[in-house]
């Protein structure tokens, strides 16, 4: 039998759940979960000094809600639902301050991706991000969640509480939508 990851090991969980463990527990998910729960974030939310406020916000919503984790799905997949949702809070809150329809927000991550100094790049992974940032934003997150973090179906089913059916067809359809981007540039 394979031994389970640390960071959703049932070990950690007792130790989160310990008031006199708890706070080294939470500094080691922390540590464990700071790079990709950021990346997640950071494919959503264009600009690298939000990411790292929601990733903030994150880890405090964790922290403040520990005692609601009840353990009935991984750690991993409980934070990532925190990180998804502090993303999605966000981006409707910047939608309404500026006063932007769901629809002009894909041109305004356009000009934030060509804005941007923080990520290096190749024009073709230029290209990519543009293409995803084009995308509804459903499909968007349902595209990064699959192709970056190379997550399972069944784990996205948990995190956004969809069908696996409903996110294999977002994902084909953000796919075919890509694929749609890069045949109008060549």
């Amino acid at each position: 039998m394979s031994k389970q990851p640390v960071k959703d090991s049932p070990e950690l969980i007792e130790r989160l759940r310990d008031a006199s463990t708890a706070r080294d527990a939470f500094t080691e998910v922390i540590a464990a979960y700071t790079e990709p729960l950021y990346w997640q974030i950071r494919r959503m939310i264009e600009s690298h000094d939000d990411a790292n406020d929601i990733l903030q916000e994150t880890f405090i919503k964790a922290w403040t809600s520990l005692s609601n984790f009840r353990g009935d799905a991984k750690l991993s997949t409980w934070l990532y639902k925190i990180a998804i949702n502090e993303s999605l809070t966000f981006l409707a809150r910047e939608r309404r301050r500026n006063n932007i329809s769901i629809d002009d927000e894909a041109s305004l991550l356009i000009n934030a991706i060509e804005a941007d100094t923080n990520i290096d790049g190749d024009s073709l992974a230029l290209e990519l991000r543009k293409a995803i940032a084009s995308l509804p934003e459903k499909q968007r997150l349902v595209f990064n969640m699959r192709y970056y973090d190379e997550m399972k179906y069944e784990q996205m089913s948990e995190i956004l509480g969809t069908s696996v059916g409903a996110l294999k067809s977002s994902y084909h359809l953000a796919v075919k939508k890509i694929e749609q981007h890069f045949a109008d540039i060549d």
